[in-house]
């Protein structure tokens, strides 16, 4: 679990090439899989995560950038057409992060064992939810 903490934010900050495209981003999931992550949330307000493995063992990243205000109201629509723009290689991590907060996204959930994505608003409602694979 450590390595994958070092993995995250080491990744996230220098905001690498291959976390941008579906290829490396389902890569990045099997990965954080074979290190014995089961989920993790990630929090568009300052990038933190939150990694849970098995019989409850966490670890939490820093932040990793500056905080961004949450819209009070959720838009899937608009959610998703910021992560077409950003599996496209238009835009990069923090501008992702900075149109899904727009959008009323709290955090994204990774499930490894599943392998989905999805978002969730400030009250929990699930706006979207995909197969990482399926991008």
């Amino acid at each position: 679990m450590v390595e994958c903490f070092y993995v995250y934010t080491r990744a996230t900050q220098r905001d690498t090439p291959c976390l941008g495209t579906i290829e490396g981003f389902s890569q990045y999931v099997r990965a954080l899989q074979a290190l014995g992550v089961e989920k993790y949330d990630s929090y568009l307000a300052d990038g933190h995560a939150e990694f849970l493995g098995k019989d409850g063992h966490k670890v939490v990243s820093p932040s990793v950038h500056d905080t961004l205000p949450i819209s009070d109201g959720s838009d899937s629509e608009k959610a998703q057409e910021h992560l077409d723009l950003h599996n496209q290689g238009k835009t990069s991590y923090l501008e992702m992060s900075k149109g899904l907060a727009d959008s009323g996204v709290e955090k994204w959930t990774v499930d490894t064992n599943n392998m989905t994505f999805a978002c969730y608003d400030k009250q929990g409602n699930e706006l979207l939810m995909e197969e990482v694979d399926s991008w």
